[in-house]
């Protein structure tokens, strides 16, 4: 059965189910084991991503912002009735960018993604070259050094897009920034600000240095206190946040290894003013990112 074919809903009697809100002269999609449910569904697991050079979005908040992106190719957008109803700024975005959109069963939409929310598009992937990105003259950067967690990306580029960064930039053997959990964590911010993805850190540092900004890597046991720096009471050879500045966090697990320590310019710690041991990748980076957004604003 195709995805154009109406499929019975079991009841004798009853007729096809049917979606009633055309939706750019297709009929909706009612059978969840289609060809292209199931293409859709695979966009999940990175060799599919890699394969088409595309990948899954997931929900109202991240559809919203991706068909809103001028410079993010969306291919669909596929709703279930209720959601077409729900989220007409959707709909208006995609059709003012003659982007296609599907109408859907519930069940086709959760064959889809079992997190949709009722809304799913598929784009193109969003990452950029690194001499691209740099061509902007970015000032508030954050580097993720083999970053392993898909939430903790998402998360880390939801915080630097709140906080203004310019730039965000996953290094090798770190998580697939389009993997769905990072898509979904970084809550639409994927479509806000270039992000790289891919090179050494060795390469990233480099290129950041050639571009005029500072290389700050976070951890617990820096040299330099981050409220200290805030205060200008950090001492000799501290760095200046309010200069352009890249921030490097670490893997959640064992952070930063020392030839990346070594390739800072200085090693910041947040203070920790309670009993907790530590704070996480995502929390730490906001405060990081934040303060030197401060610093630049003043």
């Amino acid at each position: 059965m195709s995805d154009h074919e109406e499929a019975p809903d079991g009841a004798a009697g009853r007729g096809p189910r049917r979606v009633h809100v055309p939706v750019d002269d297709e009929p909706p999609m009612v059978n969840p084991r289609a060809d292209r449910v199931r293409q859709v569904h695979a966009l999940a697991t990175r060799s599919a991503r890699e394969r088409s050079g595309r990948f899954l979005v997931e929900g109202p908040q991240a559809v919203r912002e991706a068909v809103a992106c001028t410079g993010v190719r969306v291919h669909a957008v596929y709703l279930t009735e209720a959601a077409y109803r729900r989220y007409p700024e959707i709909v208006g975005a995609a059709r003012d960018r003659s982007v296609p959109v599907r109408l859907g069963t519930v069940e086709v939409l959760a064959a889809m993604s079992p997190d949709a929310q009722g809304v799913v598009a598929v784009a193109d992937l969003v990452d950029v070259s690194l001499d691209h990105a740099l061509m902007a003259g970015p000032r508030l950067v954050a580097v993720l050094a083999q970053v392993r967690d898909p939430g903790n990306a998402g998360t880390v580029l939801r915080a630097a897009d709140a906080a203004g960064a310019d730039l965000v930039v996953l290094t090798q053997a770190s998580v697939d920034v389009h993997n769905p959990k990072s898509v979904r964590s970084s809550a639409g911010s994927l479509f806000h600000l270039p992000v790289v993805v891919g090179v050494s850190l060795v390469e990233a540092v480099a290129a950041l240095r050639r571009h005029g900004l500072g290389i700050l890597a976070a951890s617990g046991d820096g040299r330099f206190d981050l409220d200290d720096l805030l205060d200008g009471v950090a001492g000799p050879g501290a760095p200046d946040l309010a200069a352009p500045t890249a921030w490097v966090f670490g893997n959640e697990a064992w952070g930063l290894a020392d030839a990346d320590r070594a390739a800072a310019d200085a090693v910041v710690r947040v203070p920790l003013h309670g009993r907790a041991e530590s704070l996480n990748l995502a929390t730490a980076a906001a405060v990081c990112l934040y303060a030197s957004a401060r610093a630049q604003r003043r």
